[in-house]
């Protein structure tokens, strides 16, 4: 079976198993696991910021950067594809107390004037603009790249207004290799990021938060709330930790295959797809009402192939390092052969 369904069905590989069973480990709780300690040194360190705090999903990341930099009532200004809104089950208003402010983009760059112009005045009527998110890649717009000078427009913005800004990082790695933009550089312009270790890296666990010393300080109490402190995380911790270090450098295949990937469906009449579209390791396609997306699904799986279907007459594929180019190239051809027979 060719899973293209996310790039969170990597599994650890011998080594990083190795890695893993062999891990000094210590009370994490008690901030004594060394494991731990040295991952978020190096997390921290990586994206030039004061502190990390390991978590146990991005979810979660995320969840308590919005709680540490808003208050109950505040309005917090994402994108109308983001993750937060999409896919974190209404966290912001059950955790924090938060209203999400959605705003359409085309690939995930929210147009800096239709951002300023969400920015509520000071008006007692009014909940208080207190946090932009951004996504990069990002995941509903085909693992979209943000641009360096987006990012920086936005920063500029948001100091300007008093606001901070946090990164849905989840898979900000997929950025920097394909790029060469280092993940310090990406993650310059934001208060808080939220970086993922079990996405195309590999790890079976985790996240990051990183920010300043203030607010890690602040993560590490709102996750103790949320149930994610953890004893000795050490042996998971040591898995995301060989991933950054080893895996990283490897991203930019998968975002080769990706390619290869569109540019064979692209041949396919039945088929609506751009490959120069494809930035990172996502690829979204869409068809005609012609096709019925489920059957897509049935049929592709039967014959070896999974995908998602993503919407009204949209599928999604995604790649990773344990799909090779083979894989790739069969996973396409045996799509292509699909709509072909359902036509």
């Amino acid at each position: 079976m060719i899973d293209l369904r996310s790039d969170t069905f990597t599994i650890p590989d011998y080594e990083m198993r190795k890695v893993m069973a062999s891990a000094p480990v210590g009370d994490d709780v008690f901030g004594e696991d060394p494991t731990v300690n040295g991952l978020q040194e190096y997390v921290a360190d990586l994206l030039g910021k004061e502190a990390a705090l390991y978590v146990p999903s991005g979810t979660m990341g995320n969840q308590i950067s919005i709680g540490i930099q808003t208050n109950i009532g505040d309005e917090v200004i994402v994108e109308t594809e983001a993750h937060i809104f999409q896919y974190e089950a209404g966290g912001p208003a059950l955790l924090s107390g938060v209203q999400l402010r959605t705003l359409e983009s085309e690939k995930g760059e929210i147009p800096l004037q239709k951002i300023k112009d969400s920015i509520r005045p000071d008006n007692i009527h009014a909940p208080k603009t207190a946090l932009i998110c951004l996504e990069n890649t990002h995941n509903r717009h085909a693992g979209s790249i943000l641009s360096l000078d987006y990012i920086k427009e936005v920063g500029a913005l948001a100091r300007e207004h008093g606001i901070n800004l946090h990164c849905d990082g989840a898979r900000l790695w997929n950025a920097a290799a394909v790029t060469g933009i280092s993940p310090a550089e990406y993650a310059v312009e934001f208060d808080t990021l939220s970086v993922c270790f079990s996405n195309g890296l590999g790890a079976p666990v985790g996240s990051c938060v990183v920010g300043s010393k203030e607010l890690i300080a602040k993560a590490l109490r709102r996750r103790k709330v949320l149930g994610g402190a953890m004893r000795q995380a050490g042996i998971i911790a040591s898995g995301a930790l060989y991933a950054l270090k080893n895996n990283f450098n490897i991203l930019k295949l998968d975002h080769e295959n990706a390619v290869k990937f569109a540019e064979l469906l692209s041949e396919s009449e039945y088929i609506g797809i751009d490959p120069k579209a494809v930035d990172t390791n996502i690829v979204i396609f869409r068809h005609s009402d012609k096709f019925d997306t489920q059957q897509i699904y049935d049929e592709c799986m039967a014959a070896g192939v999974m995908i998602i279907p993503f919407g009204i007459n949209t599928i999604r594929a995604v790649f990773y390092h344990q799909i090779s180019t083979v894989d790739t190239i069969k996973a396409a051809g045996i799509v292509k052969d699909i709509f072909a027979k359902l036509a």
